[in-house]
């Protein structure tokens, strides 16, 4: 059938969502090695985060012994992993949900409470997602300025409206690997009008040493929610498994707007067995702490502006980040560009192994090199 008057589907669709810029998360070693000829075992990629280490030795063990269940639906309240999580957490079943990763629970909190007459507040240099979704469920989108790449919770609770829903704090913040201490923290919740959702987005919560303490204000019963992943220091990415910690109120609602059976068994069961490997857990820190320093040490010397991080990760000035992401591809080193973050001269570069490290450092000095940047 013809489409009307030469129209084509596009045409028809929400140009909300037609408009936007599709997220792009880091580029794949499969597709790399397939457009470059490389061999796949050859390319390190340091672009998403994850945990060079792999999945916790205990979660592979849960996996394997799910497989022969595959044909049964998995949970779909998720009892055993939601009251593991309430108990570690010192917390009650009914202040625990889990998502698809924590990206789905962020997408049910704007199913929830975003529309054309609502608002979400975000800092400027945050995760990209906030601004997709809030634009996705047609809501004003309100980016605060954060000096330092710190978020600025004065600015942001300066910028609540009586048509504000949802306000994220991202701690620490990707792709800056800033932190925002409790002391400040305090101080801005004392301000947060009861008609706001306070999301704390800690998906790097396991590498902090001094964490501030959010999960208070879903004790408190205040219209708070916490979110968590065991994508990063559990090493489950690949999965998509993640929680959020909120008070009843809050997660009752999020509850409804969920799809039936949004986490499949294996990874609830993974995710389940992760919670004992401590040992895993602690070698992940102790790993990223090396990389971290090793980056510092490397950038003072080479005269590069980086940020300061306590996440899995360090924003790092390169003076042409698209530049220096498609040079190093071309060697098999893939890491972020940050123009889609309004930083078009810096690259994010995950914490790998000791080995991964040392050829990142490597090929970006060399790139740096040839570019007359070192």
């Amino acid at each position: 059938m013809a489409s009307v008057c030469g129209m084509t589907i596009e045409n028809f669709a929400n140009n909300f969502v037609c408009d936007l810029v599709a997220y792009e998360p880091g580029k794949p070693i499969e597709e790399t090695a397939r457009e470059l000829g490389l061999d796949p075992a050859s390319i390190v990629k340091v672009a998403s985060n994850e945990n060079p280490l792999g999945p916790a030795p205990m979660a592979l063990d849960a996996i394997r012994g799910a497989a022969e269940q595959m044909h049964i639906y998995p949970d779909g309240g998720g009892y055993k992993l939601r009251t593991a999580l309430a108990a570690k957490n010192d917390l009650n079943f009914e202040n625990v949900i889990l998502g698809n990763g924590s990206n789905e629970i962020i997408e049910l909190l704007c199913h929830s409470f975003l529309n054309k007459n609502a608002a979400l507040i975000a800092a400027e240099h945050a995760f990209v997602v906030y601004k997709l979704m809030a634009t996705l469920f047609g809501a004003n989108y309100v980016e605060v300025p954060d000096p330092n790449f710190v978020h600025d919770l004065d600015a942001m609770a300066a910028a609540v409206t009586d048509e504000t829903r949802l306000l994220f704090i991202a701690n620490p913040n990707n792709p800056t690997g800033t932190i925002v201490d409790e002391e400040t923290i305090d101080r801005f919740m004392a301000k947060v009008p009861d008609h706001v959702v306070v999301v704390f987005d800690e998906a790097y919560h396991e590498f902090l040493t001094n964490a501030p303490d959010t999960l208070k204000y879903v004790r408190e019963g205040r219209n708070v929610i916490v979110l968590r992943t065991f994508s990063k220091a559990y090493g489950l990415a690949g999965l998509r498994i993640g929680y959020g910690l909120g008070s009843p109120q809050v997660v009752n609602i999020l509850q409804k707007a969920r799809q039936p059976f949004n986490t499949n068994e294996v990874a609830q069961r993974a995710a389940l067995a992760s919670l004992d490997d401590v040992d895993h857990v602690n070698a992940t820190v102790e790993n990223n702490a090396k990389g971290l320093a090793f980056y510092e040490v490397a950038f003072q010397e080479m005269g590069l502006e980086y940020v300061p991080s306590v996440a899995n990760f360090i924003l790092v000035n390169v003076r042409g980040g698209d530049y220096v992401f498609a040079e190093m591809l071309k060697q098999g080193v893939i890491v972020r560009a940050m123009r889609g973050y309004k930083l078009p001269d810096w690259v994010r570069i995950s914490i790998g192994t000791e080995k991964e490290n040392d050829r990142c450092l490597s090929v970006l000095k060399g790139v740096l090199s040839s570019k007359g940047s070192v």
